[in-house]
């Protein structure tokens, strides 16, 4: 499985429509969308669907028109199809490379069923038939695995969460020697780092590693670190921070280490707390983009991030919308390596 900063062709956005729990934020989110759109096609072209077919004329074609006036590299490829929700994170296809590269289509069902998951489930199938892939061969795979629950250093280490992979609502008939099995044989994992602590108040993944630690290089790994001992999140992201503190290299060194910023606390219509976490961050060809939040914590974040990818331009998008349902910036996109768009 390649690591995200790994050459791509593509990102690929599952677009908000009324039918999805976006319908009353429809105003606020489009915004985030669009910006995460045009941000992407300044470097790489853009895979987009969405069940509203005049959305979706419109959208393809205003975009594609800003990126030709702007002379941008980017070209949108959409196609009108079902959806149950808008995170391509956790329904798009998995990329691996091996003899040649291959999209992988693993089942997914909305985080344990929580949520009604059928059109998303056969999304990535019908993006296929749909020629959005080009001539990538889709592989279905009977084992649900949700793409933000993994981590690659593109080098045979995958990073995740016990929490989230031994969910019993996901693959209850799978023990944690069988999963590593899946994961060697699907993604060619050498081995898997497991996070036993981690915990974002608001999130309904069962503790994606993307809201929590990230690879930025195959010896360096990003995390979120919560030094208020008040917050309800301390004692468990400090556990985590124990654990990425024994992990080691596959050649046996300990990981370089970097902490992000601890954004302040943002709360949703009901008084509810909302999983708002600077490591959802987007790695695209020569940029980053990275959720911001409208707080004190931003402008920090952005330099962090800048500090870890000295060789690409940190774009900063308020995601403050998206966190209303429970996801940031990485769970709505899914990047798709070199070779598998072909405009």
């Amino acid at each position: 499985m390649p690591a995200e900063w790994a050459p791509q062709s593509a990102v690929m956005l599952t677009w908000p429509h009324a039918g999805t729990d976006w319908q009353d934020r429809l105003g606020l989110v489009d915004p985030v969308f669009e910006a995460i759109a045009k941000a992407v096609l300044r470097f790489e072209h853009l895979v987009i669907s969405c069940e509203d077919p005049e959305r979706l004329r419109t959208l393809a074609e205003s975009l594609n028109d800003w990126a030709r006036r702007h002379g941008l590299p980017g070209q949108v490829l959409a196609s009108t199809l079902p959806a149950n929700d808008t995170w391509a994170r956790d329904h798009g296809p998995i990329a691996v490379v091996d003899d040649g590269l291959r999209l992988l289509d693993f089942r997914f069902n909305a985080w344990g069923d929580k949520f009604p998951w059928d059109k998303d489930d056969a999304l990535n199938r019908a993006l296929c038939e749909a020629g959005l892939f080009g001539r990538t061969p889709l592989e279905a795979i009977d084992f649900v695995l949700e793409g933000g629950s993994i981590e690659s250093d593109g080098q045979g280490t995958i990073l995740t969460t016990s929490e989230c992979l031994l969910s019993p609502s996901r693959n209850p008939d799978y023990d944690r020697n069988q999963i590593e099995g899946i994961l060697r044989d699907t993604l060619g994992a050498e081995r898997v780092l497991w996070l036993n602590h981690g915990y974002l108040a608001g999130d309904d993944t069962d503790s994606h590693i993307d809201t929590l630690a990230r690879f930025v290089a195959p010896d360096h790994i990003c995390y979120v670190r919560c030094d208020d001992e008040s917050d309800e999140h301390y004692a468990a992201l400090t556990a985590m921070e124990d654990e990425l503190r024994q992990f080691r290299t596959a050649d046996g060194r300990p990981y370089t280490l970097t902490a992000l910023p601890w954004p302040q606390a943002c709360y949703g219509d009901e008084g509810e707390r909302l999983p708002a976490t600077y490591a959802n961050f987007l790695i695209i060809n020569g940029a980053v983009l990275l959720p911001v939040y409208g707080v004190p914590g931003d402008d920090e974040a952005c330099r962090v991030l800048q500090e870890l990818f000295p060789d690409r331009e940190v774009i900063a998008i308020d995601c403050q919308p998206l966190i209303h349902q429970h996801g940031s910036l990485h769970c709505v996109t899914m990047q798709l390596p070199e070779g598998v768009v072909r405009p």
